[in-house]
């Protein structure tokens, strides 16, 4: 009786509210699942429902003694997802903010910026600046969040004295072509003599990245063996030496892993070989030994960053680097693709060489995130680092390819063939209701079915009294 009484509106409302009830979920999930990576639904019930429901909580330490393999494998997931200083980040007066005068956009996100304002202040500050007047003024400087406030604060400090951090400030930042930063280091380094090291490194790093821009090949990587020769702390001289790999070609494996190391190894292999390589004589013939280093060299490299063969084959477009990296993330792959694109396409056939093997390389590692063939496990942290680091103007290359949850796919459907039924009932009302009542109807006939039975088998006297309670 009750379904008799249904009208034809019942079911416009009904189906109407569930695609719209839909349709909101459909968006928030595809709005976090690309701002976050995840599924919020499938989130709430890994986090918080599957506790309740007596299943085991990722968070509860346990009692298992975990191997020395896999203890090593946390660290160096770790170490892997930490943010590095960009060795060979771009000056902001004369390469930045130009890109932003000319396209209205932020090379830069805060997150990048304010990694670097906490470097400057180590890097350019001690516990004697306040002992120095124009010092005392740079440190409260290289604090100020306000670029112009920096830059005034620098011209104040050089009224008292030629100071080599306010010579740095103005070069990185006011100076609007490399000429003019270069120009400005060397009034630097030679104010600075009376600094510690970290300034006259930083100084003389920054004067050989000039004369690399200028052309200057030669005389960059001399400066650069001088700035090894100066550099007293490790972490200083890791920079350095990841500089001069840039100059050197260096292919010592040994070396700390990066992107530049081992796709600059790779490039060297392939030079032996790439100018005659086809991948139709190969198939024949099969791989000759210096071939199969070659292909071997390029997928170590591809599996330590997977992200780099997108940019050097130009399948995605370039941005300008960031000032901080992450090891094996997209923002490594940006920062070297900048840098060496020129040198793959100088060296003749290094480029289809890379386009025919690359993708090989995924075959050895079908479970990256859990097991990796030459190096760890790629980490799970780099998408949500780069999109700290990168702007938002830039899509984040993700590795491996995230598939789209279930739950986004289910309400997709599910609001489609709600809205489609409201829809077919607004327009054929009569004839909906026929096909909902027989839909109803034929959805009940078990249960009609299992109640006739029910009643037949049953004493009817029982069955009057259970009816009645």
């Amino acid at each position: 009786m009750f379904l008799n009484t249904l009208t034809p509106k019942f079911y416009v409302a009904l189906t109407g509210t569930s695609s719209l009830i839909s349709g909101l979920i459909l968006i928030f999930e595809w709005w976090y699942f690309r701002k976050y990576g995840t599924s919020f639904i499938e989130q709430v019930s890994v986090s918080h429902l599957r506790p309740l429901l007596g299943g085991v909580d990722s968070s509860a330490p346990t009692n298992t003694t975990t191997s020395n393999g896999e203890a090593d494998s946390s660290r160096q997931s770790v170490s892997e997802c930490k943010v590095w200083r960009n060795p060979l980040n771009l000056f902001r007066g004369a390469e930045y903010n130009r890109y932003t005068w000319v396209t209205g956009r932020e090379p830069l996100t805060y997150y990048d910026m304010n990694l670097s304002a906490q470097d400057h202040q180590t890097f350019f500050t001690c516990d004697t600046d306040h002992l120095r007047p124009a010092d005392a003024i740079m440190q409260k400087a290289w604090r100020e969040r306000n670029p112009q406030a920096r830059i005034s604060a620098a011209h104040e400090a050089l009224e008292l004295e030629d100071c080599a951090t306010a010579f740095i400030l103005l070069a990185e930042e006011e100076s609007t072509t490399i000429m003019e930063a270069e120009r400005l280091f060397k009034q630097a380094l030679k104010a600075g003599e009376r600094r510690d090291t970290n300034v006259l490194v930083y100084i003389k790093r920054r004067l050989a990245m000039c004369s690399r821009k200028l052309g200057r090949t030669r005389e960059a990587a001399k400066m650069m063996r001088d700035v090894g020769a100066l550099t007293v702390a490790r972490s200083l001289f890791l920079i350095a030496l990841a500089c001069v790999c840039v100059f050197v070609c260096s292919t010592d494996i040994s070396l700390p892993k990066s992107a530049t190391i081992c796709y600059t190894a790779a490039l060297l292999k392939a030079r032996a070989v790439s100018d005659k390589f086809s991948p139709e004589a190969a198939s024949r013939r099969g791989l000759s030994t210096a071939e199969m280093n070659a292909v071997e060299a390029i997928h170590r490299a591809v599996e330590f960053n997977p992200h780099v063969p997108k940019y050097l084959l130009e399948m995605k477009s370039l941005i300008l680097p960031p000032e901080h990296i992450l090891k094996r993330g997209d923002s490594e792959a940006i920062a070297y693709a900048f840098f060496h694109l020129q040198h793959w396409k100088r060296v003749e056939g290094a480029l289809n060489l890379l386009h025919c093997t690359w993708e090989g390389t995924f075959r050895m590692i079908p479970y990256p995130l859990e097991k990796g063939h030459l190096f760890y496990p790629y980490p799970i942290c780099t998408e949500t680092a780069d999109r700290e680091l990168l702007p938002i103007f830039h899509e984040v290359s993700v590795y491996p390819k995230k598939e789209l949850p279930f739950f986004i796919l289910f309400t997709a459907g599910l609001c489609s063939f709600t809205a489609m039924l409201a829809l077919l009932t607004h327009q054929f009302p009569e004839l909906m209701g026929v096909f909902a009542k027989a839909f109803l109807s034929t959805l009940f006939a078990p249960l009609n079915f299992i109640m006739e039975k029910v009643e037949s088998l049953l004493p009817s006297s029982l069955w009057h009294q259970l009816t009645r309670i």
